[in-house]
């Protein structure tokens, strides 16, 4: 929450399986379409949240199978524990709260009378969540006789179900709807109550975040009908929710047009030559690399005409600088460049950047920071990057260095943009530095110290938790 200043212009609240991530969508298309919004549009000024019913184990799993974008706050295991930031710092003082009138041991006494449910594997089972499997047909007659034996034993605890199988057990306390209200009592006590809120979900335990006062809502289209029934029951009246048309983060998407709390067409949905807007680093990268992208993948023109134009974009000072030390001239940069043209065709190749923040250190220059990812078939590697980039036309910038996320090293390719920028459709030609990368090998580099991450990709989904 310290990353902000000012209170943040839209805080996106979403679960993640079936609503952020479409488990039905092997290409993640959607959430790439919503994660080049998302670093484009309001990394800079907003929050991401994700509220999920996974165990901090099941949701590190989902982050390796999935493009996940690292979220501000993570809320898991129902709303019974709340992390802040890549590094997930608990906050001790929601599992304080929690703690009051729980008696796990009593509850496990209580449903041990009932054969109908099966323990979840014991990550699922959390240390303010106690969870079952029940089947569908079974559920209403083991919650109404197990509600029973909870309350002659006084214990203030609810139980919820979602998915047509999962029971949890939780604090009268926790749940998604309550932390979330935690966390908004949080910003505004901090003078950072935010401008807008989206809430975002698919199934029974998703019902909470609807129930929180003013904040906008949207059940994505391929909601259960468990959620849809809530809706029907509770807020069918309320015009700040809505059932979206769109799966999962289409239907996201859709909502932030829908209640028109900000941009809601992702770059990646822009083919033709855009409407000039103010200058906006974070939106220039994320287009950049959708262009490179496309480029290897030969999904634009690869004419004489096109590498004209990239040529014309690059100043006759242009070079590139390795962290190395060592610098490559303009004509060695572009020929890298047209080599590259469609070397990824046919095969499933994908490029994003995450955590895009930028500064202006002086009039016009700007510092931007990101993590940039390409995934080739089933292999993720990934660079964190920090570039200089001008707004002032003409002025030199250079590559200030790049680290790898993987155990490799990409190299840069880095120009000085002129005014044909809009003809490449990368938008206005107001920014005068931008990168490519292409794939090469150094052992033994060392980069001001900084340490290498790696993260694993695995195209199978083998746990699809609520």
């Amino acid at each position: 929450m310290d990353r902000l200043n000012d209170p943040p212009s839209l805080v996106i609240v979403s679960d993640l399986d079936g609503t952020m991530v479409d488990h039905d969508d092997p290409g993640n298309l959607a959430l790439l379409r919503f994660n080049a919004l998302w670093e484009a549009s309001y990394r800079h000024n907003s929050l991401l949240v994700f509220s999920t019913g996974r165990s901090p184990p099941s949701y590190r799993r989902l982050r390796k199978e999935k493009p996940l974008l690292t979220p501000d706050i993570t809320i898991m295991s129902v709303g019974t524990e709340i992390a802040y930031g890549e590094s997930m710092v608990p906050d001790d003082d929601w599992k304080r709260y929690l703690d009051n009138n729980w008696d796990r041991k009593a509850i496990t006494q209580e449903t041990a009378k009932f054969p109908e449910l099966i323990p979840q594997p014991e990550t699922e089972n959390r240390p303010h969540k106690v969870s079952f499997y029940v089947e569908k047909g079974k559920a209403s007659e083991v919650i109404l006789g197990l509600s029973k034996c909870l309350e002659k034993r006084r214990l203030d605890v609810k139980i919820l179900y979602s998915n047509g199988t999962a029971l949890d057990i939780l604090p009268q306390g926790a749940g998604k709807g309550q932390a979330l209200t935690y966390l908004l009592e949080k910003f505004k006590a901090d003078g950072k109550g935010p401008v807008n809120t989206l809430v975002c979900g698919d199934s029974g335990n998703d019902a909470e975040l609807f129930s929180v006062p003013d904040v906008y809502g949207v059940m994505v289209g391929n909601s259960l009908e468990e959620l849809l029934q809530w809706y029907a029951d509770n807020a069918k009246s309320n015009p700040k929710i809505i059932h979206a048309t769109g799966r999962c983060s289409a239907g996201i998407i859709e909502a932030i047009g829908n209640f028109s709390v900000g941009p809601s067409v992702s770059p990646r949905d822009i083919t033709e030559k855009s409407v000039e807007k103010p200058f906006n680093p974070g939106h220039e990268v994320v287009k950049l690399y959708i262009f490179y992208e496309r480029w290897r993948c030969g999904e634009i023109e690869n004419s004489e005409q096109k590498m004209q134009t990239v040529k014309s974009t690059f100043h006759h000072a242009g070079s590139f600088v390795h962290p190395s030390g060592v610098e490559q001239n303009r004509h060695q940069i572009l020929d890298a460049f047209e080599k590259l043209y469609g070397d990824k065709q046919g095969i499933r190749f994908q490029v994003w950047v995450d955590r895009v923040s930028f500064a202006e250190i002086s009039l016009g220059s700007w510092q931007v920071k990101f993590d940039k990812w390409e995934l080739c078939g089933n292999e993720l590697q990934g660079c964190s990057t920090k570039v200089l980039m001008n707004s002032k036309h003409s002025e030199f910038c250079r590559l200030m260095h790049q680290m790898s996320l993987h155990g490799c090293t990409c190299i840069r390719l880095g120009w000085i943009v002129q005014d044909k920028m809009t003809r490449l459709g990368l938008s206005r030609s107001s920014f005068n530095f931008i990168t490519f990368y292409w794939e090469t090998t150094i052992r033994d580099l060392s980069i001001h110290n900084i340490n290498v991450k790696r993260r694993p990709w695995n195209s199978e989904m083998t746990v699809k938790d609520q």
